[in-house]
């Protein structure tokens, strides 16, 4: 019952974290793509009265004029509407989350022997850690000389979080190493907003509201961290999906991929923002296809390491039976599974037979299956399955 209850769980939370997270990351996009559309405004008063630019844009059958300040009105206007709770809900639903699955769910999902030999009282306060001092580390850099320069910076990024994706993969499973990866990108995005954006936008509200004129200064480190969140985005999403792609996390050199699919998300999206200005230049996706079409061809799968003999289906089914079903079968007997994951069951030699690609994927090319191989699968049984798939014509 404990499972099911954790299943409804991570249901409710998983639903909630996509809605807020859409809700966020649509808000974001669309004012990015608001800001690089401004035009000087067309009516001198508008100049005079301080608006920096204007746009007009037509959607569901209306017209819309939105105008921007150069810095603030001179009467504060009420409602004045803020956007910041998309992003705590999309932070909080996601912290749970990953509360819910690889920290309470340790010893299954983020503790893998065959990575680093810790215990879940171990592996998750370092998890937490890295969440934590990734948002320290990440805004130290931001306020030292290095952030004056945004190409730079761009490149200390780059390494700082090439950095990340390698320890990450060095101490959990490859699943967990990503999902973490995004954690700490994900906790970045959320606290510019919490700790930098809304809070430099409440000084420049209050000094509008004194009559003072705003000190310009808190919308220019507004834009940066903003800016910064922009390039992030993709890459996070990337991660939020990633757990479906065993090929990816469960490759020897997963860090590496991370890192490539990532950097090619973070050259979509500069693409996308240049485009909004009018001059965009097709090579950050030229480069951005060329990475992830590399990445494609050198994780493609290999007969492995070594020779091996053909084998039938009744040793398959006798691997299966003591290193599967205990998870994958109609009623399985692991207690952290109410149910088969993802729907996947062995009970029978058609099910066996129906999922050989599958099974020889996850168990013998990127060794993933069983998942931070609870049931004790041996070399010798994966040579078993790899044995039987050459059998039926898969690569030797």
């Amino acid at each position: 019952m404990a499972a099911y209850i954790l299943d409804w769980l991570n249901l409710l939370v998983r639903w909630l974290h996509v809605i807020a997270g859409v809700a966020w990351i649509g808000s974001s996009f669309y004012f990015i793509w608001l800001d690089n559309h401004l035009r000087p405004p067309g009516d001198p008063a508008d100049d005079e009265k301080g608006i920096g630019g204007e746009v007009w844009s037509v959607h569901g059958g209306g017209f819309y004029h939105a105008q921007k300040y150069r810095v603030a009105p001179q009467v504060m206007p009420s409602p004045l509407h803020w956007f910041k709770w998309e992003a705590y809900t999309t932070w909080i639903s996601g912290i749970l989350l990953t509360a819910l699955i690889y920290w309470y769910g340790a010893g299954i999902y983020l503790v893998d022997p065959a990575v680093a030999d810790l215990s879940p009282a171990v592996a998750v306060p370092i998890a937490i850690g890295f969440i934590v001092g990734g948002w320290v580390v990440y805004d130290l850099l931001c306020k030292s000389p290095l952030a004056s320069d945004a190409r730079v910076f761009g490149v200390v990024l780059l390494v700082a979080c090439s950095l990340l994706a390698w320890a990450l993969c060095q101490l959990f499973s490859g699943r967990a190493a990503y999902l973490h990866f995004g954690a700490v990108l994900g906790t970045i995005m959320v606290a510019n907003v919490f700790f930098v954006i809304i809070p430099g936008q409440k000084r420049m509200v209050a000094a509008a509201e004194r009559g003072a004129a705003p000190d310009p200064a808190h919308g220019v480190r507004a834009k940066q961290r903003s800016v910064h969140n922009t390039y992030f985005t993709l890459p996070v999403l990337f991660v939020m999906t990633s757990n479906h792609y065993a090929m990816a996390y469960g490759h020897e050199y997963n860090w590496l991929i991370l890192i490539g699919i990532s950097l090619a998300g973070a050259l979509i999206r500069a693409y996308f923002v240049a485009r909004h200005r009018g001059g965009a230049s097709p090579w950050p996706v030229i480069a951005a296809a060329a990475l992830i079409v590399l990445i494609a061809v050198a994780i493609a799968p290999r007969a492995p390491a070594g020779q091996v003999g053909d084998a039938g289906l009744d040793e398959v089914r006798a691997v299966i039976e003591a290193r599967c079903v205990a998870c994958h079968a109609a009623e399985p007997s692991h207690p952290a599974f109410p149910a088969a994951p993802l729907g996947v069951m062995f009970d029978h030699d058609a099910q066996i037979v129906a999922a050989a690609d599958k099974i020889y994927q996850q168990t013998v090319v990127t060794r993933i299956m069983p998942i931070g191989n609870l049931t004790g699968m041996t070399d010798e049984e994966r040579r078993v399955i790899a044995g039987w798939y050459h059998s039926l014509g898969g690569p030797q």
